[in-house]
């Protein structure tokens, strides 16, 4: 059985794509209440496989995670997208107008606004996590309580769901990383064939034209550009670290076009290569 590192309890978002990924295998999640002691928990056990975070279509990108990826030895195995949907979920035989609460991560109580302001009587309340939010209602019988979670954790915990779909923005997707230790990752990493998404990581000389440079000879080999995220790296006044997301049709062309501007980079990394997930929305 694979174990699965997640941030959050068990029918959060996380748990939910590691077992969309995993889809008709049995795996274990191991909960971290934070992004670094998943990270952490990876680093103290090469069997464990990660899922992460790395991006949402409405609030951008996880800064934070692009640098815990950078800095650790694990290897982008594949990615997950899924859509972030919301119900409104009480304790059975409660109706929306007995409830007075309305628990959940600050995140997804902004992105309910709309459906919160036709219910006046809901006090917003944050709290850690959507799921969390679930269990401590189901757990201490909480009256009056309703969770704003995912419906997989409303299942999970026994609720009933009075509203599904209450997220104001309903183009709302998470992209997910599955991460691994180097000595299971060849094992859990698709075939060359199948593979046409890459994710590096580098730094650029401070002159004129470099990035530019770089980008030209990634066009000319037919390599895509899906995604490119900068940050300042600290103690070098205006310099910046690229993350690249570069999808491509061919392995072979993908890996020429690495080795000519590879002697244009520094610090470069290659985080992970894998096959792209197509979300059929």
């Amino acid at each position: 059985m694979k174990r699965v590192t997640i941030q959050g309890v068990a029918g959060c978002f996380h748990d939910a794509a590691a077992r969309e990924y995993f889809k008709g295998e049995d795996i274990e999640t191991v909960e971290c209440d934070t992004f670094p002691l998943l990270f952490e928990a990876l680093s103290c056990d090469a069997s464990m496989i990660g899922i992460v975070a790395i991006e949402n279509t409405i609030a951008g990108s996880l800064l934070q995670n692009h640098e815990l990826l950078r800095l650790s030895n694990l290897q982008i195995v594949g990615e997950q997208k899924l859509r972030i949907s919301h119900v409104l979920a009480a304790l059975p035989d409660q109706t929306i107008d007995q409830l007075t609460e309305a628990d959940s991560h600050p995140i997804a109580l902004m992105q309910c606004e709309q459906f919160l302001r036709r219910h006046p009587n809901l006090k917003m309340t944050e709290k850690f996590d959507t799921a969390g939010s679930a269990k401590e209602i189901a757990e201490q019988n909480l009256l009056g309580h309703a969770a704003i979670c995912g419906e997989y954790a409303a299942n999970l915990y026994g609720l009933n769901i009075l509203e599904k779909g209450i997220e104001t923005n309903k183009r709302n997707f998470t992209r997910f990383l599955i991460v691994a230790d180097p000595v299971i990752a060849h094992e859990l990493k698709p075939r060359e064939e199948s593979l046409n998404k890459s994710s590096i990581v580098f730094t650029l000389p401070h002159t004129q034209g470099a990035l530019s440079k770089v980008l030209t000879i990634l066009s000319f080999y037919d390599i895509n550009l899906s995604k490119i995220q900068s940050l300042p790296i600290i103690g070098r006044e205006w310099e910046y670290r690229f993350y690249v997301d570069l999808t491509f049709n061919s392995y072979v062309r993908y890996r020429q076009a690495i080795d000519a501007v590879r002697p244009l980079m520094n610090d470069f990394k290659i985080l992970g290569e894998y096959k792209e997930c197509t979300y059929e929305i």
